[in-house]
């Protein structure tokens, strides 16, 4: 049986007294959390604060970006050696808005996870289509490329190792989001892609959603039986919203 996670990603977000009074909400909440698996992805300038504040609980955390590079001349990247130097356990890979703003291509992504798995790190993997792709119809096949890229890299092996994130991009971030029946769909789509590769890997992997997760549609999301948590964007940035998120996980 996989177990559910939720990944909180606070992208751009927080200050060190936010984060502080954030991290504090979540530890007076988290004892209630006992089959899920919880972690926060902070931006690397917190990420010494957040192991500071979370060190000794069962609360991981990670990063939100790694570089394909192990060290060198890269001014402004971080390795994920330097992710794990602060006992991050996750990053994030691949996110729509890494892809859509700074012009990550399928490559870069699956290099990307590469090097999170040679530090250490359990890349979580963002897959997902466009408003305009889902109108076109190819939902499976942007999504089926994305993956394919990180398979044929990095080996499907490798690619068990980490965690997928479907994450649709109209739904990030606009209130929208996909119905439950939706969402399964594609995650269902996505385990067997993976069980075209390795039956046994699709059977481990965990599928994350990834689309404005919130304590509203949380339970009936995760009630799927292809969805095995949320990577979680606006609602992480509230203790007692991520809570329920977590404990609509948790049951």
């Amino acid at each position: 049986m996989r177990q559910p996670l939720v990944a909180g990603n606070w992208k751009m977000n927080g200050s060190r007294a936010s984060i502080a009074e954030l991290l504090g909400g979540l530890k007076a909440g988290i004892g209630q959390v006992t089959a899920a698996e919880v972690a926060v992805c902070a931006p690397a300038v917190y990420i010494a604060d957040v192991q500071s504040q979370l060190d000794g609980t069962s609360i991981k955390w990670g990063g939100q970006d790694v570089s394909v590079y192990e060290s060198g001349a890269y001014t402004g990247e971080i390795a994920g050696s330097m992710l794990a130097d602060f006992g991050c356990h996750f990053v994030i890979i691949g996110h729509s808005e890494r892809r859509a703003y700074h012009g990550e291509t399928d490559e870069v992504v699956a290099q990307k996870f590469t090097a999170a798995r040679a530090a250490g790190l359990v890349p979580i993997l963002c897959v997902g289509e466009t408003l305009e792709e889902r109108e076109q119809g190819i939902t499976e096949e942007v999504v089926g490329r994305q993956l394919d890229a990180a398979i044929k890299h990095c080996g499907i092996a490798m690619v068990g190792e980490g965690v997928i994130a479907y994450e649709p991009v109209w739904a990030i971030g606009t209130g929208k989001t996909a119905t439950p029946e939706m969402a399964q769909a594609v995650h269902a789509f996505i385990r067997g892609r993976l069980a075209s590769n390795d039956q046994a890997v699709a059977d481990v992997v965990r599928v994350l959603y990834g689309g404005s997760m919130n304590p509203k549609n949380a339970a009936e999301l995760v009630a799927q039986a292809d969805i095995d948590g949320g990577l979680i964007g606006g609602a992480s940035l509230k203790p007692d919203d991520f809570l329920a998120v977590c404990s609509a996980a948790n049951s």
